[in-house]
């Protein structure tokens, strides 16, 4: 038995909640999976995992087996880095994700830079307006706007933004400037779907106001929303870093201001830092620095 394959397969078992899970991320299996973990169980004298049909849990010994087997592996995994140099110089290819938006305007352009200054790596964007996972889908780093629920990762907050309800300058010359939630019953609405679908949309630093809408437009991306706000159609409403070159310039008005939620944090994502490749370590030091500088998500990063 290969024993570090061993150890692998166990360790994914775990990480990926089930041997389907661990089967598909590593290529092989359910059967050949749930074999390794039996032979490896068989060579330890011990029961690892206690499992029916529903269910998977660690036993002690399986729990402590499981540290070590991650201790090992990232030391396996360090010494094999060091020895390629991928630990000590960026190489290879780094896949980042973030929000579509987000992405486009904030993390391009980092990556760009990135890859001027390393250009023996290779970078992927992966911009989706969805939960990624890391594991399954590869990815090396990501950002997160929200709160966050997930506590497998490592997460440096960069900034903040909030939800924004906006209308081009005409369009509220034409019917009026809402002043308190409950006015937009009076407001033909543009509803973006993207990261949200509710009709209740809430206000208040409790969100505690709710006004449900009658949208007269729903658009499943934010920049088809947001142009049919500039075009004059409605309001809208979406996050603030999405539309701040739009109120920078005047061809959006904000509305309902004193009414806003709390911000929403901004974190970088990534797995264990301190045994990952030069070319992440690295992206993350330039994406922190350059994220945390940006006022467009850091004018109110107190609150």
């Amino acid at each position: 038995m290969d024993r570090f394959q061993a150890m692998t397969v166990f360790a994914k078992v775990i990480d990926a909640g089930g041997f389907a899970g661990a089967a598909r991320q590593l290529n092989m299996s359910p059967a050949s999976v749930t074999r390794i973990v039996a032979i490896l169980e068989n060579a330890l004298g011990t029961r690892l995992l206690m499992r029916t049909t529903r269910t998977m849990k660690l036993t002690e010994t399986g729990e402590r087996y499981l540290e070590d087997c991650r201790r090992i592996l990232a030391e396996l995994q360090q010494a094999e880095a060091a020895a390629s140099g991928s630990y000590f110089a960026p190489v290879g290819t780094l896949t980042v994700s973030a929000p579509i938006l987000f992405g486009r305007t904030h993390i391009m352009p980092i990556l760009q830079g990135f890859l001027e200054r390393h250009p023996k790596v290779i970078g992927r964007s992966l911009f989706v307006d969805r939960m990624t996972n890391l594991v399954e889908e590869g990815i090396d780093v990501a950002v997160r706007i929200g709160h966050l629920t997930d506590a497998s990762y490592l997460a440096t907050r960069v900034g903040a933004t909030h939800r924004v309800v906006c209308g081009s300058p005409d369009y509220l010359r034409r019917n009026g400037i809402p002043h308190e939630p409950a006015d937009l019953v009076n407001h033909r609405i543009i509803s973006s779907t993207a990261a949200w679908s509710s009709h209740e949309w809430r206000f208040g630093p409790d969100s505690t106001t709710v006004v449900r809408i009658d949208p007269a437009m729903l658009c499943n991306t934010n920049d088809a929303a947001i142009a049919a706000a500039i075009a004059g159609f409605g309001l809208t409403r979406v996050l603030g870093y999405q539309v701040a070159q739009e109120l920078r310039s005047g061809v959006l008005q904000a509305v309902l201001e004193p009414f806003d939620e709390p911000r929403l944090p901004i974190h970088v994502v990534h797995a264990e830092r301190q045994h990952a490749p030069a070319k992440i370590r690295l992206f993350i030091d330039m994406a922190i620095e350059r994220l945390r500088s940006d006022p467009a998500i850091n004018d109110r990063l107190q609150n």
